[in-house]
């Protein structure tokens, strides 16, 4: 496992990145998939910095753009963005399902052989690609472009920590500390989260079952281009405890310490009253010692059945078979007209 930064890589991005696209274009192929929300003026730049990206560093590639219920005009500029260029796909969900649910629908719609995710603000340069897929090529299966500095508030930077210890737990792997949405890997992992159905999706633990393989190089981190972040520090904390209550026993076994810690306060407690009363000859006098004890065991309890809670409302979601995604409309080049010898492949379900 390489959990580590290369220090050998601190260098700057641009330069390197400029000089791996200057190369002549190697026979692989790939598809990017950017989860797309409220982004209408910032996509046409997005696909004017990847398209001199793609073309030196891949001899077939593709863009898959999930429109993840968007509500400012994103799909016509997607719709539009097809029509100009045939390379260009694009997948409009039914509603708002969140951003690994969308790049779950890109990556399942995926028809080339590496896979690099990236956010639809700017704030991952495009130009960093040829750095990811050269580390692939050491023999990684997941490269993530982890930010030399983020660029959010002081909330934000916290919650993100916190999601990162709780993608820690989820994942059993230290590279949890250096994930971002800018990532590489190779697209047959998707192979083993195939019939995954569920509606709470962490795409970085999906990975995990099918590699160990994971590392992560520094890239700058740009200040959002328009407008603001739509992950929240609520939203970040509401991903967190999906993570950790749907694809980790963690919690439980948090509780199963917590149980076991007032246990032996409760032996304290008793081997307490019981010494008083043979030294004193009285026993513990007055209604707030009970009263005490009885809140701190009745609250140790709530919290225990709190989590069983939480597993038990995942159960039940997934009985109800609510899926992480569904597709309104799906717009393409025909297949004759793909981009640099991309192959056909049918819309994602």
């Amino acid at each position: 496992m390489h959990g580590s930064l290369d220090p050998a890589q601190s260098a700057s991005t641009a330069p390197s990145a400029a000089a791996a696209a200057a190369r002549p274009a190697p026979a692989r192929s790939l598809s990017v998939v950017v989860p797309v929300f409220n982004s209408a003026t910032i996509l046409p730049r997005l696909v004017e910095r990847l398209e001199p990206v793609l073309r030196a560093n891949a001899a077939a590639y593709e863009l898959i753009l999930v429109d993840d219920g968007s509500s400012d005009g994103s799909w016509q500029v997607v719709e539009e963005l097809c029509r100009a260029r045939p390379w260009v796909r694009g997948v409009e969900l039914m509603r708002n399902y969140g951003q690994h649910n969308a790049l779950l629908c890109g990556i399942r719609a995926a028809r080339h052989a590496l896979v690099v995710t990236i956010d639809d603000d700017l704030q991952h340069p495009p130009e960093a690609i040829p750095l990811l897929l050269a580390e692939l090529e050491r023999g990684h299966d997941v490269v993530y472009g982890a930010p030399r500095k983020e660029r959010h508030g002081v909330l934000r930077d916290l919650a993100s920590q916190v999601t990162k210890l709780a993608l820690a737990k989820a994942m059993g792997a230290p590279i949890a500390r250096q994930v971002s949405a800018f990532r590489a890997f190779r697209t047959a992992l998707r192979d083993a989260f195939a019939g995954y159905d569920g509606y709470y999706v962490s795409i970085d633990v999906l990975l995990t079952w099918a590699t160990t393989r994971f590392t992560a190089i520094p890239v700058d981190h740009a200040p959002r281009q328009d407008g603001v972040s739509n992950y929240t520090v609520k939203k970040l904390v509401t991903h967190a405890m999906n993570m950790m209550t749907g694809f980790s026993t963690f919690p439980l076994q948090m509780a199963s310490l917590v149980g076991f810690g007032f246990t032996l306060f409760g032996l304290a407690v008793l081997a307490y009253v019981i010494g008083r009363y043979l030294v004193q000859g009285s026993s513990v006098p007055g209604f707030p010692f009970l009263a005490s004890v009885i809140a701190i065991f009745s609250g140790a309890q709530l919290f225990a059945l709190g989590i069983i809670g939480e597993y038990l409302a995942r159960v039940h979601f997934r009985t109800m078979n609510r899926p992480p995604y569904a597709v309104r409309e799906v717009s393409e080049a025909p297949p004759e007209t793909d981009a640099r010898g991309g192959s056909t492949g049918s819309p994602p379900a």
